[in-house]
């Protein structure tokens, strides 16, 4: 596969032959045993990958630190779900424009991936998304603290990811990285990408 892979080709990795499997804040854990018939709060976030002049980027935010939940952590634009959204998709492209000013209509919708589990209790289903268009964002005032772009090329290259750990609530967990610059990309952010990189290498997205 192309170090930049071409929209078409992000395209066929949503049409990969084989059902790969949601993907949890747990994967790394397995010590750790979730409840039966637990109830998640359904969300959605965009994967939006910007085509610009010298390859593709996804565009992620940076969180607020004055925010109650994940302060200054590196993010998909994406939300919980509205009673008004018609689905995942709605909530994430609503998301996206009220987090950083990328209008719905900029976006191509090429697709879901598979749904993601996190530790706060969500069912999160990542939208991938096309913006042909250049684009200035517009940061959320209270909410978005900086809104970035990383190479789509180094997302997507396994090697780049790593396992590291931290204590949580009495116990280490482990969790995926994959930093960029100054950004300390982790947790559910760096998952769902990690997922993606093993579709674009032909794996199963573990």
């Amino acid at each position: 596969m192309a170090a930049d892979p071409s929209p078409e080709t992000l395209r066929q990795l949503l049409a990969l032959p084989g059902a790969t499997p949601p993907s949890s804040d747990y994967d790394l854990n397995p010590g750790i045993r979730l409840p039966e018939g637990r109830k998640l709060r359904p969300a959605a976030v965009l994967i939006p990958v910007l085509l610009m002049q010298g390859g593709a980027r996804v565009m992620l935010t940076k969180r607020s630190s004055q925010l109650k939940h994940h302060p200054g952590q590196i993010a998909f634009p994406g939300g919980k779900t509205d009673e008004g959204d018609a689905g995942p998709e709605a909530t994430a492209l609503r998301e996206a424009w009220e987090e950083t000013g990328l209008a719905p209509g900029a976006v191509e919708v090429l697709g879901r991936l598979p749904d993601h589990e996190t530790v706060t209790g969500f069912q999160v289903t990542p939208i991938l998304g096309l913006i042909a268009a250049p684009f200035a964002p517009r940061p959320e005032a209270g909410e978005v603290a900086e809104v970035f772009t990383v190479p789509l090329a180094h997302l997507l290259s396994i090697p780049r990811y790593s396992i590291e750990r931290r204590m949580w609530r009495g116990e280490w967990r482990r969790y995926y990285t994959v930093p960029w610059g100054p950004w300390y990309i982790w947790g559910a952010t760096a998952r769902i990408l990690r997922g993606l990189a093993g579709r674009a290498a032909g794996r199963d997205g573990s």
